[in-house]
């Protein structure tokens, strides 16, 4: 079991549906919460102490903001919980939107944890949200879920080098969830889907997997 009472964890995308509700459900949980965000105003003032503005897909702009939260206080955790998706057969690709995707759904993430491993006291967590995709692809969206399997695949052999140091790589990959990222999307329409998982669900799973040390959230998991 980890106590997260005074921890200081920092999310990045705290002000994304999903990472808000994992921001809240971390302060609830006595979790002193750092943000990593592009855009500051919309962030929960109740959930999170200090920000830093970044955009995951520059890589100077986030080690400057790890290194401003970190000189705040020792980070014990950090969460991912950004992502984009994009919808259509291989033939519709565009090169922009392939190179899009791997730049914020592996690229970054991948980039995000070299980072935190250095920051990362042991005995801490890196949580990244590849999403049910990543060992389930899905027609339709090949880019995607390719996207998510590299960022999968790195937090899995990432995990394997920092046991010793009892940092636990937590990869979570729940079922479609209600954050809206499907109308967001950016290519393609989203096809007809079934009521997702609420945001709030997710994120109370992904913080009760935190405590209890778990490494590894298969879609399954989440109920």
């Amino acid at each position: 079991m980890r106590e997260l009472d005074g921890k200081h964890v920092v999310v990045v995308g705290a002000t994304g549906v999903l990472g808000a509700r994992i921001s809240a459900h971390l302060a609830a949980a006595g979790a002193r919460v750092s943000a990593i965000v592009r855009d500051h105003s919309r962030l929960d003032g109740s959930s999170v102490f200090q920000y830093a503005l970044a955009d995951v897909t520059d890589q100077v702009a986030m080690q400057t903001a790890f290194a401003s939260v970190a000189g705040v206080a020792p980070v014990d955790g950090v969460v991912n919980a950004t992502g984009v998706v994009a919808f259509g057969g291989i033939g519709e690709l565009a090169d922009a939107t392939l190179a899009r995707l791997f730049a914020v759904n592996a690229i970054a993430p991948i980039a995000m944890l070299r980072e935190s491993a250095a920051l990362i006291t042991d005995g801490g967590f890196f949580v990244n949200i590849s999403g049910v995709v990543a060992t389930q692809p899905v027609a339709g969206m090949a880019a995607y879920s390719a996207s998510k399997a590299a960022a999968w695949a790195a937090m899995s052999a990432v995990g394997r080098e920092l046991r010793r140091r009892q940092i636990d790589v937590i990869d979570a990959r729940p079922p479609h969830t209600e954050t809206g990222l499907a109308t967001r999307a950016i290519a393609g329409a989203a096809p007809k889907m079934p009521v997702g998982l609420t945001p709030d669900s997710v994120a109370a799973r992904i913080v009760a997997a935190i405590i209890a040390g778990e490494r590894d959230l298969p879609a399954e998991s989440f109920g």
